[in-house]
């Protein structure tokens, strides 16, 4: 098709606010997915993506659309993630596009990620179009939001369309409004050939699919075709585009969206960003804007059974041919045995990971408290990155500990001001700036350090403000800390699972919670036993689980004393035996007892 009847546009919005219900509209009214083949969330192919209402993996289609004009266009709508863990698949995805559909619903008003994508649309200078969603429920405000988009965007309110994806009302002004403001893609043909990868999945019988925008130039099926990053050279397997399933092709042209089945193992050798272009006539550069994912969060994961070590392993490297941004490697634990230390991009990330461990693989894992990677400066300046509180080296040879610092975005009415800056504070943040998008509602800029914000902040944040507040966040920088090491011993032994790295003025306080919380926690054995918490090389909190004892003196009734003391020396040299070569076995609970250390 020419390249002035192509629109390519992605959908932008917070997390629930109607993206995939939008989507699915559109695909009805273009009659791309026929009524007898829809279903709710359709671009959605995860089930966990249906149940939280939140889309994890891009996604594209190609939609022909007959126009008010009698002109038939083709949209290439792609579907970007809706998490601010997945930043950079959303920033790729953008890249991809002329326009962007900015999806607000009239119940919420404008939320912090409908802020965090509007500014990466606007960075990657694409035409945005506001609608406002959801306006059939009873307690939605859309004159409120159009008033509140009209004075972010600088557009009149009376011209933002509204919508209610879920009844289809008004939809095909949407599409109207795509086709007549979004700019069509201005790529040359007959440049040499350069395609830009935003998404990836593997299939397995085709390898990774790789899906791209073609930039420049034309990919024909018979090409031989290199990935510029890695410099890995394939024949595909075949090219096509989505519809929304794949639909092969002889050829993609400057300004399609499609995709390239590459035959390729691992999603490794096919990362988002990459630039793709032919054999024969190669590109002189890359396009700009390739990034390698960096994982912010780091967990240890265990089976809760020895024995299904393999399947974990099996699991993990099966999750990483969709999801080259998980990273794992083999670690030992003293209390935990076998496991592996992974790597994700966040706590939704970790999360998701998680519960697809446990559905789809049926697994039962423990997952140990999740950290941060600090840079760790030594005493003969060498610096070394560490991501697990047990590969911190002794406090002696260590000149200081630098760790990441967030900028953090929450967006909350504003009657909740006072009690996000009180948690915010709490957590070692520092105020920069506010700003008012709406009358009743304030912008709050943070500087706040990852590892405050990873463990149970966002759940405080939504039960101190009612759920209302919404928040986003970047990374900063290092900064260095009065950072030390909470150690846990059980009978004598530390636990490496249950370290972690904490600021010294919190060390105390966090070490006298956690020795509660596990003394609760660990059952009662047949011998005494000290848990304890030590940080700076000195314990800072002890408590004592007392022995489970037997009534030895049960069958004495009357006679000497002699025979009750002797009976009670046994016991007395028995549990001491007992004592050297017993083992405590910690429960799965007392693990997430680092998890929930919140102030009280």
């Amino acid at each position: 098709m020419a390249t002035d009847h192509i629109r390519n546009f992605c959908i932008i919005a917070h997390v629930d606010h109607g993206k995939s219900t939008l989507a699915d509209r559109m695909l009805q009214l273009t009659g791309t997915v026929s009524n007898r083949d829809m279903m709710e969330q359709i671009l959605d192919t995860m089930d966990l993506e249906r149940e939280r209402g939140v889309t994890i993996k891009a996604s594209a289609v190609r939609m022909m659309y007959k126009a008010a004009d009698g002109q038939t266009y083709e949209l290439n709508l792609i579907d970007t993630p809706g998490h601010v863990d997945f930043n950079y698949e959303v920033n790729r995805a953008l890249a991809a596009c002329e326009g962007a559909v900015l999806v607000v619903d009239a119940t919420q008003g404008i939320q912090a990620q409908t802020l965090a994508n509007l500014y990466l649309a606007l960075e990657s200078d694409l035409t945005i179009i506001p609608v406002i969603n959801k306006i059939d429920l009873p307690s939605a405000r859309p004159d409120e939001v159009a008033e509140d988009l009209s004075a972010l965007l600088g557009i009149p309110a009376a011209s933002i369309i509204r919508i209610s994806a879920k009844d289809g009302l008004n939809v095909a002004a949407v599409l109207e409004a795509v086709v007549a403001l979004v700019p069509s893609p201005k790529g040359d043909p007959l440049k040499p050939l350069r395609a830009m990868i935003f998404d990836s999945h593997y299939d397995s019988y085709k390898g990774v699919v790789g899906y791209v925008r073609v930039m420049e130039g034309t990919m024909h099926a018979t090409d031989m075709l290199r990935l510029m990053t890695t410099a890995t050279d394939i024949r595909p397997v075949e090219i096509g585009y989505f519809a929304p399933e794949m639909r092969s092709d002889e050829s993609l042209t400057a300004g399609d969206v499609g995709y390239i089945a590459t035959g390729l193992k691992t999603v490794r050798e096919c990362r988002v960003g990459d630039t793709v272009t032919t054999v024969n006539d190669p590109a002189t550069e890359a396009l700009p804007g390739y990034l390698h994912p960096k994982p912010m969060v780091f967990a240890g994961i265990y089976p809760v059974d020895g024995e299904n070590y393999p399947d974990l392993k099996e699991a993990l490297e099966k999750l990483q041919l969709n999801d080259a941004s998980l990273i794992y490697e083999p670690e030992t634990s003293q209390a935990l045995n076998f496991g592996f230390r992974c790597g994700f991009l966040g706590l939704f990330h970790m999360e998701i990971i998680q519960e697809r461990l446990e559905r789809e693989y049926d697994l039962d894992i423990v997952v140990t408290a999740p950290s941060v990677e600090y840079e760790v400066v030594l005493v003969g300046g060498e610096e070394i990155k560490i991501d697990s509180p047990a590969e911190l080296p002794d406090e002696s040879t260590v000149v200081e500990i630098r760790e990441p610092w967030m900028k953090l975005e929450i967006i909350t009415p504003t009657e909740f001001y006072g009690t996000i800056m009180d948690l915010v504070t709490k957590r070692r943040g520092t105020f920069l700036t506010q700003d008012y998008p709406a009358p009743n509602r304030v912008q709050l800029i943070f500087d706040i350090p990852l590892g405050e914000l990873i463990v149970d902040f966002f759940d405080e944040l939504k039960s101190r403000t009612r759920g209302y507040a919404s928040m986003d966040y970047q990374l900063d920088s290092y900064r260095a800390a009065d950072l030390v090491k909470l150690e846990v011993l059980v009978g004598g032994e530390p636990v490496d699972a249950l370290a972690s790295i904490v600021h010294k003025e919190d060390a105390y306080h966090k070490g006298q919670r956690l020795v509660t919380k596990l003394k609760e926690l660990i059952p009662r054995q047949l011998f005494d036993v000290a848990v304890q918490a030590s940080a700076s090389g000195r314990v800072i909190s002890r408590a004592n689980i007392k022995a489970v004892r037997k009534d030895v003196l049960a069958k004495c009734y009357g006679g000497d004393i002699s025979r009750k003391k002797k009976l009670l020396e046994k016991q007395k040299k028995g549990k001491r035996r007992m004592k050297m070569v017993g083992a405590v076995e910690i429960p799965q609970e007392a693990f997430f007892a680092v998890l929930k250390l919140e102030d009280e």
